[in-house]
């Protein structure tokens, strides 16, 4: 008997770093990364056209948001911890849930520092969330399948 799997709905995750803080998000994205593409032709080629070949990866910054809370100076603080080339790198852990709260996938960003910390606009005609948006560069991802 064959057990049908359905994919993982991605409303659902956590992001932590630091022995397991854990700090809530409503967004998360740039969970990517490419190849740059190094093209060359050898002089004696009789085609003329290049051929292609993987180089080195690159890496989109992390886009971290979520409504600004009362007691929540975790972001701030961190971006507040970097000094000029001297910044506060730790390895931010993005695990996605299934339905019993079981982590399924986890991609580690190794050496993340905060770069960008933004807060959305202040409008009094409006009823929104203030929403702040933490971006971070890294030197990496790792993905991981629970087993």
């Amino acid at each position: 008997m064959s057990i049908t799997k359905y994919p993982l709905p991605a409303f659902y995750f956590n992001v932590s770093w630091k022995e397991g803080e854990s700090v809530p998000f409503s967004e998360v994205s740039g969970l990517n990364v490419e190849f740059e593409i190094i093209e060359y032709r050898d002089g004696e080629s009789r085609e003329f056209t290049t051929i292609k070949m993987p180089g080195m990866k690159k890496y989109s910054n992390i886009l971290l948001k979520r409504g600004v809370i009362t007691d929540g100076n975790t972001l701030f603080n961190w971006w507040n911890s970097a000094q000029l080339n001297i910044p506060d790198r730790k390895t931010v852990t993005i695990s996605l849930l299934n339905e019993k709260h079981i982590p399924v996938i986890f991609w580690e960003i190794k050496n993340a520092f905060p770069i960008k910390l933004d807060y959305g606009s202040l409008n009094a005609k409006t009823n929104d969330v203030l929403i702040e948006t933490l971006e971070l560069a890294h030197e990496g991802i790792t993905v991981k399948h629970a087993e």
